[in-house]
């Protein structure tokens, strides 16, 4: 989620209001044999049997199954926000390090369509089609949160399980909330300046491969924020922290009601899925 947009619902549990939208919405402060017919013919003349062949040829014929380049890459795979995040307030409202020398809230719980349709329902589902598609290729996934019905894990946690697994890639997965009039399309954020190498070239290689795949796949780079499709970020605390090639993925706006459409659906989210796991295998293979 975006600086730039609203938190979805405020929600005022156990006299805490809970923050809303993506881990960026926030600005940083201390707060899944044929059968053939044989015809008969004559017999042919006898003949003397063929050697058998050499131990070079025979093994030169036998057929050999290619390994796909990305074998054994690891990939983190970090949906945004968590199912249970808004019945924890305090929780999810403790101020963690983000990098930069700012502190943000621990988590937040997300945003949604119009309709209700939740942030954190999208992400898990989007990131766990990815997971399958890359786990069959060879690639090793981890997944920063094991269901949609926990809380958290904290911003800076997220960060740390890329740094710990030794990411080949971290790709978090979100969704926007602006009620920008008109606003649409996706955004992949890096962090900007870098802080270590990591965040150098390979991570703005990782976020220019996400936006051109996402845009060749036929999705519309945002027209509200960033540019071209891509955006610098020195607030997002899963970027900041990390010190493996990483990129955040804002799939479109959820207040769009066409994109909201797109993302509610069974086949929308397997088309985000597609896109996002092309871009991966593309990144890995360069």
């Amino acid at each position: 989620m975006v600086a730039v947009r609203r938190a979805t619902v405020p929600l005022l549990l156990a006299g805490a209001l809970l923050l809303t939208g993506c881990e960026d919405e926030i600005s940083a402060t201390p707060v899944p044999a044929p059968v053939t017919t044989r015809t008969a013919t004559p017999t042919p003349p006898a003949t003397s049997p063929s050697p058998p062949p050499s131990p070079a040829s025979a093994s030169s014929s036998a057929a050999v199954t290619p390994v796909p380049p990305a074998a054994g890459k690891v990939v983190v795979l970090d949906p945004g926000h968590n199912g249970g995040n808004g019945s924890h307030p305090a929780e999810i409202n403790r101020l963690v390090p983000a990098g930069r020398g700012q502190t943000k809230p621990c988590n937040t719980t997300g945003t949604a369509t119009n309709a209700g349709y939740s942030e954190h329902a999208f992400t898990f589902d989007v990131a766990q089609r990815v997971g399958e598609a890359l786990a069959a290729k060879g690639i090793r996934v981890v997944y920063t949160r094991q269901d949609d019905t926990g809380v958290g894990p904290c911003v800076d946690r997220r960060a740390a399980l890329g740094n710990e697994a030794a990411a080949d890639a971290v790709v978090s997965i979100h969704a926007d909330g602006s009620d920008a009039a008109g606003a649409n399309g996706f955004h992949v954020a890096y962090s900007s300046p870098p802080l270590n190498a990591a965040q150098g070239e390979p991570s703005t290689r990782l976020a220019r491969t996400l936006r051109d795949t996402m845009r060749t796949s036929g999705f519309s780079p945002a027209n509200y924020i960033g540019e071209n499709g891509l955006s610098a970020r020195t607030d997002l605390a899963g970027l900041n922290l990390s010190t493996r090639p990483a990129a955040l993925v804002e799939c479109g706006n959820m207040r769009n009601a066409a994109e909201a459409a797109r993302m509610t659906s069974a086949d929308g989210r397997q088309q985000f899925a597609a896109a996002i796991t092309a871009a991966i295998e593309a990144y890995l293979a360069s």
